[in-house]
């Protein structure tokens, strides 16, 4: 072999090698990637869900009045203007310092479990001889994102449950406690603060604020946080430091988004 044709296959051989390790450093931080923050990101549901989630209708809802008035404008300065503050104990907490479950506060006639179906449900159709209680009905439900049936049943109907978008557990441990009954109670059956949701992921979320748990359907999350917000500023409610710290993260990606209110 001449020098010259020596040259050029080891040439050939060196641009081969560094194809390899290119290559080879390519698949192990494709692999890097999946097994860190990737594997999660691919299980991350599409952004396909609704955006928001219905709040009153005055055809046949009256308006629980809260203890403030929702402050208009954007929700991160609504944000601004609640205070900050650790979470107080949890061992008084009852459920019952809220009243009776469903209460029909507003007097329409009709309990506010079945009050949130109606508003939030298409399709409804009432048990036979009511004209309030529930039968069936069907709806994107909000923070899956998916579309689920409900069907009344002693086991079918918890597939379908009523969430506090400010869990009453977080809310005894952030100011609830200095309400009076009355307030409490309205707190709790109020339709700014109750979405109709799947039951397993309400159940996940549990006493949940912001810094623990948020919807899996991303396009939500912007008016899930901002009708949070706006639920604690109309019940002079506070959030911790991590809770307003998670619901600047979610506001960063939509500054504009508004508060929420049931006018």
């Amino acid at each position: 072999m001449s020098w010259s044709a020596y040259r050029r296959a080891r040439r050939r051989s060196g641009q081969a090698w560094a194809v390899l390790a290119v290559a080879a450093v390519s698949v192990l931080a494709a692999l890097f990637w999946f097994f860190t923050d990737g594997q999660f990101a691919a299980a991350e549901p599409a952004a396909s869900g609704p955006t928001e989630a219905p709040v009153f209708d005055p055809a046949w809802m009256k308006p629980v009045v809260p203890v403030h008035p929702v402050p208009g404008g954007t929700a991160i300065a609504a944000l601004d203007g609640l205070a900050v503050k650790g979470r107080a104990a949890k061992d008084n907490y009852n459920r019952e310092a809220f009243g009776q479950a469903w209460k029909d506060v507003d007097r329409n006639g009709c309990d506010t479990r079945n009050d949130i179906l109606r508003r939030d449900l298409a399709g409804v159709l009432f048990v036979e001889g009511s004209k309030c209680r529930v039968a069936a009905g069907s709806f994107q439900e909000p923070y899956t994102g998916q579309f689920v049936d409900f069907q009344r049943g002693s086991e079918s109907s918890r597939a379908v449950q009523i969430d506090h978008v400010v869990a009453l557990g977080d809310a005894w441990q952030k100011g609830a406690q200095g309400l009076t009954a009355a307030q409490r109670q309205g707190l709790a059956n109020d339709p700014l603060n109750l979405i109709a949701a799947d039951g397993p992921a309400n159940q996940q979320k549990s006493a949940g604020d912001a810094a623990t748990w948020l919807p899996k359907n991303k396009s939500i999350r912007c008016h899930y946080v901002a009708r949070q917000i706006s639920v604690k500023a109309a019940y002079g409610l506070w959030v911790t430091e991590a809770e307003k710290d998670a619901m600047e993260r979610v506001l960063g990606s939509c500054p504009e988004q508004r508060t929420v209110s049931a006018n």
